[in-house]
């Protein structure tokens, strides 16, 4: 059984066929889904989904690239959210320096605000981080998260992630670790201790090989986990169980 923990199945490229995606994720053995907001609205419909289907969860926040859409309304709102049962991350948040949508100011303002009310409402955070390492250490070297994090689809190097291992994160990996240039990547998937890894798709975007170049989806991430059994040299199940046991955990249902 695996947990994909970082997807957005709310998007309306799933509109057509969402009752086969549920039946494809189900026939690959994926268990649970953490549906990841990235506004208002789509934090609001995680947390809709989650109270449909007894296998999805709900993440609620502000994504980077909307940070300047944030008013006191916002906060208010997530905040109400966050009392759902069902929600057990804040996030995505964090900084995106690649397509730099915010000003990078509004950016680390919005991440620090919401750090403090993840700690607030009791919720580990999840991290968006792109081109953005250091500004994101600081950051959380000055902000520490009260109940721990996720740094999603991780592209820092190993130097950062030992970093974060020493702050209490768990590091989480998407289709990039499958492609034939994430060097880097798979570098890192191969130090980490198997039990601070977390497996994901954020599906629809980052689809992994031998998919790459059709929509993701939940269902896909059996490749994932399948690369992290073949880089560190371990069987399918093995890796399955352990990162289940890892987002349970992070996501504190133990």
């Amino acid at each position: 059984m695996i947990w994909d923990t970082h997807a957005h199945m709310d998007d309306p490229v799933y509109a057509d066929d969402f009752p086969e995606l549920l039946s494809r994720l189900k026939s690959a053995g994926i268990s649970r889904v953490t549906n990841v907001g990235y506004d208002l609205s789509s934090s609001e419909r995680s947390v809709n989904l989650a109270q449909d289907y007894d296998f999805i969860y709900a993440a609620i926040g502000v994504h980077p690239h909307n940070a300047e859409e944030v008013t006191s309304e916002t906060w208010e709102n997530l905040l109400r959210l966050s009392k759902q049962p069902k929600v057990l991350a804040w996030g995505e948040i964090g900084l995106d320096y690649f397509r730099d949508l915010s000003p990078r100011s509004v950016q680390k303002e919005v991440f620090i605000q919401q750090i403090k009310l993840a700690n607030e409402a009791g919720l580990p955070i999840v991290i968006h981080n792109r081109d953005a390492h250091q500004d994101v250490l600081e950051i959380v070297k000055a902000h520490p998260p009260r109940y721990g994090g996720v740094f999603h689809c991780y592209s820092g190097s190993w130097e950062m992630a030992q970093i974060l291992l020493n702050f209490g994160f768990y590091l989480s990996f998407a289709g990039p670790v499958t492609y034939k240039n994430a060097r880097h990547t798979v570098e890192v998937a191969k130090k980490l201790p198997l039990d601070r890894i977390l497996v994901e798709t954020d599906s629809p975007y980052l689809t992994p090989e031998p998919r790459r170049g059709k929509r993701n989806e939940p269902a896909y991430v059996c490749e994932v986990v399948k690369k992290i059994a073949e880089i560190k040299d371990l069987n399918y199940e093995d890796v399955a169980q352990q990162t289940m046991k890892n987002a349970e955990h992070v996501f504190r249902l133990v």
